[in-house]
């Protein structure tokens, strides 16, 4: 691990990002260069006192699942990335398709969508970061280890994966889940975590099981998603879909036709709160 140099990277990484960079106000008293500590160290999900060691030269190692928020905080290419994990005394993570890395300008389209339901998932339907509105929506899809990180592994494993989606959609979901994972294991070939997801819903899923030997491809089920909320009931929502082909990553939006029932549920999101897990 460089101390000094991780420091100094840290410090003009920081320096480079201005507050409207990540929809933060930049105030009228504002005389800090770019970030002040203490932002980055909230968009970095640590303390202010961890993130000052390490700028300041005496922090301890960072691990590694610390180094990819840092990483996310600073908005980092994935050049810097592997920089920075090299500095820290690690090794470089692999850029395949699967990395959990969001490319820095996704992260700001996403930090200008805090009044709307989104969120970034990877192509294996891994949700790697969320909005507020969008947790209050369909719950928090970032907390899951292991391969229920996956949610076409919690749609097929855990009944609780279906309780935000109307029943008479189920059928038509699980074909989609299915046909879209089998474009991506086709797509990755022999990636292991791919293989091991497939693997997995085969020996644990017979519905699973059966769709996958339909060997259906391209399966649609309509522009219209049908959420079922705890407290609001039934939204009718539109899924936009931004993509990044370099990182096979994709940026999901919820919006609703203005003037709606369903337009002025999304409006009463930021009031109910989050979605509890599980309902």
């Amino acid at each position: 691990m460089d101390r000094a140099q991780l420091a100094d990277f840290l410090h003009t990484r920081r320096e480079a990002l201005q507050p409207e960079d990540v929809g933060l106000p930049r105030g009228p008293r504002r005389r800090t260069r770019g970030l002040r500590r203490e932002e980055a160290a909230v968009l970095c999900g640590m303390s202010t006192d961890y993130y000052a060691r390490l700028e300041q030269r005496r922090g301890p190692q960072p691990s590694e699942p610390m180094l990819a928020a840092i990483a996310r905080g600073l908005r980092l290419s994935l050049d810097e990335r592997d920089h920075l994990f090299r500095l820290a005394g690690h090794n470089t993570p692999s850029r395949a398709l699967r990395a959990d890395h969001v490319s820095p300008g996704m992260l700001r389209i996403l930090d200008r969508l805090a009044d709307t339901p989104a969120q970034v998932i990877t192509a294996l339907g891994e949700t790697l970061l969320q909005t507020r509105l969008s947790v209050a929506l369909i719950g928090d899809e970032t907390r899951f280890t292991g391969q229920a990180r996956s949610f076409v592994h919690r749609w097929f494993t855990d009944p609780a994966a279906r309780l935000a989606y109307h029943e008479d959609d189920h059928s038509g979901l699980s074909r989609r889940f299915v046909a879209d994972l089998r474009a991506v294991y086709s797509r990755l070939g022999g990636d292991a975590r791919a293989g091991a997801l497939v693997e997995g819903l085969l020996a644990e899923s017979p519905e699973f099981r059966r769709l996958w030997q339909a060997h259906e491809i391209g399966v649609r089920c309509g522009e219209v998603k049908r959420i079922v909320h705890p407290e609001l009931g039934l939204l009718e929502l539109q899924c936009q879909v931004l993509y990044d082909a370099d990182q096979a990553q994709s940026l999901l939006v919820y919006t609703a036709t203005p003037g709606s029932e369903s337009h002025e549920k999304l409006q009463l999101l930021a009031v109910v709160g989050d979605r509890p897990p599980g309902t």
